[in-house]
């Protein structure tokens, strides 16, 4: 399974730093991913990164905020989320491709962690 954490409250402005630990699914060889759902709103890709890790992708709302990195030795994949604005308020949830590359479709993630909240707000 994908067990997300990190999530909370914080101003906007602030930082978060979401982790994602994979357990009892390979890790190896594949793309991993964050996605989010706000309140009322369908999900949508935030953040990608492919095995082992030299290629990465981002949503436009994210980039240059966000940063997606992965620890091949601890099989996590970390979101760093600076700049926080209220729009950024969802759940997230990290997943496992069944490639190795930058997917940005929920359709190639076949594996779903079970969410994290990030609520922005002063």
């Amino acid at each position: 399974q994908l067990q997300a954490s990190g999530g909370g409250l914080v101003q906007p402005g602030g930082s978060l730093r979401l982790s994602c630990a994979a357990s009892g699914v390979s890790f190896r060889y594949y793309g991993m991913g964050w996605f989010r759902q706000a309140p009322g709103k369908e999900r949508e890709f935030v953040a990608a990164i492919s095995w082992p890790g030299m290629k990465t992708g981002y949503a436009d709302s994210v980039k240059g905020r966000f940063t997606i990195s992965r620890d091949n030795a601890l099989n996590t994949v970390d979101l760093q989320a600076n700049s926080l604005k209220p729009e950024d308020t969802a759940v997230y949830y990290c997943a496992r491709t069944n490639s190795q590359g930058v997917a940005r479709r929920e359709y190639d993630y076949h594996y779903w962690g079970q969410g994290t909240l990030v609520t922005v707000s002063s």
